[in-house]
């Protein structure tokens, strides 16, 4: 039970079976007495949960909260207890003290107020800035590992536990999705308990100053893709849409923008195992009014996405596990550094962010968990913050292993090692190439091999970047910390 308490989960139970109900709050049980019926209705109080179910084992799920776990005995005043009954029409009817003080049709109740908010585009206009090349690269990859949007996130990771209940199989920081075997227990039918579920939430709020919509597109496009880094199809999204004022027109139309991303996004890319459907959208919600005197915060739509993973086995993580693999890219990288880690080195914004093809991000995904699944590559890593050049780097670092890439020469060179356009970065033996490229080929994605692991700690990007791995690491681990000093 979450928003609304006892009002919504009961109404939403009862509609979305096509069902009324009755909710008597005198039965409701309460921490402190004197509370108005409104409060009791409405509060939204952590930790509780509905049920709905046949009268002949109400007795049952009462006792088992009662009695076998002695809920009364390890918080006081908690408790199970039956609320209401399942009415055969659509009535929605609350009673206190036996006065009806709801009495409506549960759809009524359910699908809400609709509003007509006025919204204009505030015709902002960015620009790419001019900026010539770097004479140092070096330099620049180590300052890009320091930022404090793609540094080491260990300073959070070692506060808590990492492994409750012994269910994690990848923990955060390992890989771009954490994975979890939540049936990993001889209680479980024998067909489930290697299945697992892999988690991600992503978002760039520099997108959202350049362009909402497109910063919905990416934060739902990058969170597919990091739960599929791991062997994991994505099964259902959740978003946390966080807004200014929406009685200002302006901010009124980067929420609908940025919503309009999230959803077309969703709809463009389907169910690998039910392809006439697109990834649901399953829960949500909307904080509006996010802003200080120097104004609203960017435009900020946080999207989930929760994978599936049909064995943890052939989970895989984002660290380079040999020496002498190939290194491969998967996708086409473009000039899209608008909102990017790079150009935040330079105060800049840019305006050229990333506009993912919503049929090449579902064709990858789906022929890397294909790949994945066939165990065909040691580590897989996508491309976002800091672009190609971040996600080598962050792939060295577990077990140390370097690496020598060729950069492609169609671009600029900082574009092509910094650009934000989504990908993949996979490390894979010479034996499994050809296998690779069939599975990619298959579904219409391009395969390129920038260069191979090594055992000499070094990072070595064609003729313009070679740092050794530790001072890399070294910034890497540092950024986050230093700053929150």
């Amino acid at each position: 039970m979450g928003a609304g308490g006892v009002a919504c989960a009961s109404v939403e139970l009862a509609d979305t079976a096509g069902y009324g109900a009755d909710v008597w709050l005198d039965n409701v049980h309460i921490s402190m007495q004197g509370l108005h019926p409104s409060v009791i209705l409405c509060s939204e109080t952590q930790e509780r949960f509905m049920w709905v179910c046949h009268p002949d084992i109400t007795d049952l799920i009462i006792d088992h909260y009662n009695k076998t776990f002695d809920m009364p005995g390890v918080s006081e005043l908690a408790r199970a207890s039956a609320i209401g009954k399942i009415r055969s029409d659509n009535q929605y009817i609350v009673h206190v003290n036996d006065v009806e003080i709801v009495n409506a049709p549960a759809p009524m109740v359910t699908k809400g107020f609709i509003y007509d908010r006025p919204f204009q585009s505030p015709n902002s206009v960015y620009t790419e800035p001019d900026l010539s090349e770097p004479e140092d690269y070096n330099t620049i990859l180590l300052d890009l590992m320091a930022h404090e949007n793609i540094s080491s996130r260990i300073g959070v990771y070692e506060t808590y536990d990492k492994q409750v209940q012994g269910r994690t199989i990848i923990e955060p920081g390992k890989a771009d999705a954490g994975v979890l075997a939540p049936f990993n227990d001889e209680k479980y039918p024998e067909e489930i308990r290697h299945v697992g579920i892999a988690h991600a939430t992503d978002h760039n709020p520099l997108y959202g100053k350049i362009d909402p919509y497109w910063c919905g597109v990416n934060a739902v496009a990058e969170a597919m893709r990091n739960v599929a880094a791991t062997g994991a199809t994505p099964h259902a999204m959740t978003d946390c849409l966080c807004f200014g004022n929406p009685e200002n027109p302006e901010q009124m139309w980067e929420f609908a923008e940025a919503t309009r991303g999230v959803a077309d996004a969703c709809k463009g890319i389907h169910l690998k195992n039910n392809r006439d459907y697109p990834v649901p959208i399953i829960a949500g919600n909307v904080s509006f009014y996010n802003e200080s005197k120097m104004g609203a915060i960017p435009p900020s739509p946080i999207v989930s996405c929760l994978g599936k993973v049909d064995d943890v086995n052939k989970a895989i993580t984002s660290g380079f596990k040999e020496v002498d693999s190939a290194i491969l890219l998967i996708g086409q990288r473009k000039n899209e550094l608008g909102g990017s880690a790079y150009y935040a080195l330079f105060d800049e914004l840019g305006k050229n962010i990333p506009k993912p093809n919503l049929a090449e991000v579902e064709a990858e995904i789906w022929a890397l968990t294909d790949v994945i699944d066939a165990s065909l590559v040691h580590a897989t890593h996508d491309i976002s913050d800091g672009g190609v050049a971040v996600a080598l780097a962050e792939m060295s670092f577990e077990n140390e292993i370097g690496f020598e890439i060729e950069i492609e020469q169609d671009m600029r060179t900082d574009q092509w090692l910094f650009s934000q356009t989504g990908g993949f970065i996979l490390e894979a033996d010479n034996i499994n190439l050809p296998a690779i490229i069939s599975i990619m080929s298959d579904y219409g994605i391009s395969v390129t091999e920038l260069g191979r692991t090594t055992a000499h700690q070094v990072m070595v990007f064609g003729n313009v970047i070679h740092v050794p791995l530790a001072k890399v690491k070294e910034s890497w681990r540092g950024g986050l910390r230093d700053k929150l000093k």
